[in-house]
């Protein structure tokens, strides 16, 4: 072998070696970074009616706002199903994956109950609240978002109460008080324009 094939092989076993370092770190950095599992939920059947434009009130981690979102979903004729709808739509925003306020994967509106003209109930499943992040602007934003929302799209909406697999919960993760009514006739959340 002449010497110019014997540099050329150690530069090719040298380059080798690097790249497969190199390799190695990248796939170290990747297993490091943090995985959001796939949406889990239960496959809702189709709904049945025609598609209606809704407005959501998306909160906004970055800024501590809500951000108005208009969509088109198909809404049943039932006002308390349509209302289980239009949250559906809202959690689904927040599950996918460039959310500004991400909810835990399975979280849910399990049903939702217009008890009186101006209260609404809102049942969630357990995921909605075990696996939500904790903090006070975190926790309050999911909420507000949820009323807001439900406000804009249910007519003569004035409180919301919100429960966990059926039971009053006292917190959602902590912070948000979940044993009272979030009142929407004064101060509201500031929502961007």
């Amino acid at each position: 072998m002449t010497r110019r094939t014997k540099i050329a092989v150690l530069i090719l076993v040298a380059t080798v070696a690097m790249m497969g370092y190199y390799a190695l770190n990248l796939k170290r950095q990747a297993e490091q970074l943090p995985v959001r599992a796939a949406d889990t939920r239960p496959v809702a059947p189709p709904v049945s009616g025609k598609a209606e434009q809704v407005t959501l009130y998306l909160a906004d981690d970055t800024d501590g706002m809500l951000h108005e979102q208009v969509k088109r979903i198909a809404l049943p004729a039932d006002p308390a199903e349509r209302s289980r709808q239009v949250l559906r739509a809202l959690i689904s925003a927040y599950l996918e994956k460039n959310s500004k306020h991400p909810l835990p994967t399975g979280a849910d509106v399990d049903a939702v109950f217009l008890v009186k003209p101006n209260i609404v109930v809102v049942d969630t499943n357990a995921e909605f609240a075990d696996g939500h992040r904790s903090g006070i602007l975190v926790e309050q934003l999911t909420v507000a978002s949820m009323a807001q929302t439900l406000a804009a799209n249910v007519t003569g909406v004035g409180r919301v109460k919100i429960l966990v697999e059926g039971k009053e919960r006292e917190t959602l993760a902590g912070h948000a008080d979940l044993t009272s009514f979030y009142d929407l006739s004064g101060d509201t959340w500031p929502v961007s324009q």
